[in-house]
């Protein structure tokens, strides 16, 4: 452990060698493998589970009953809704041994997985994409890029705000983050932000 700042609830458990970093928080029946890397003010809720090979950043929250499995790695600010799901096996069978076979999961900067969506492995979700409750990601999802249903379809484009933009999914356009100020510019499939 890190820091003693770090709040750890009596009946989680948090194994040797796990780092916590300061202001974060450790909530009823979560399990910290000692491997796993976990940034500053980060808030596990009840009942999650946290992997050896996996890194979480800064001032991330993973809601409750979320299991963060080997090869998944978190940037700074990542929001994980209740009951969402990583994997980390594309074929998984019980009978046959395919720990060398993990892929790597990267979820970027300020992205937001809603409730109950799976991420099938091996995808790149970009920064400040937002994933609709109960969405099935299949591929890598682009930056700001909002995508719902089974499996996933990107409709439009969030802010980082976290409101949806008024502009196509692919095309030429601008639109400004009404409470932000932030400008957003699409050129053909790919958004970029431009600060107020």
């Amino acid at each position: 452990m890190s820091d003693t700042s770090v709040m750890i609830h009596d009946s989680a458990i948090v194994d040797d060698g796990a780092q916590i970093g300061e202001g974060s928080r450790v909530w009823h029946f979560v399990h910290v493998c000692g491997g796993a890397r976990i940034g500053k003010g980060v808030s596990l809720g009840q009942n999650v589970f946290v992997g050896n090979k996996v890194v979480i950043g800064d001032h991330c929250k993973v809601q409750n009953n979320v299991s963060v499995y080997d090869n998944v790695v978190l940037e700074e600010g990542v929001f994980c809704g209740p009951s969402m799901v990583f994997t980390n096996v594309y074929n998984p069978r019980s009978l046959i041994e395919r720990k060398s076979e993990y892929r790597d999961t990267l979820v970027k900067k300020g992205a937001t997985l809603g409730a109950n969506c799976t991420l099938v492995c091996g995808v790149t979700i970009g920064e400040y994409a937002f994933l609709g409750a109960g969405a099935v990601i299949n591929k890598d999802v682009p930056a700001y890029a909002l995508m719902v249903g089974v499996p996933a379809r990107q409709i439009g484009w969030m802010s980082q705000y976290g409101e949806q933009l008024d502009l196509p999914l692919e095309g030429q356009g601008e639109a400004m983050c009404q409470h932000t100020g932030d400008r957003y510019v699409l050129d053909g499939k790919q958004l970029t932000r431009v600060s107020a």
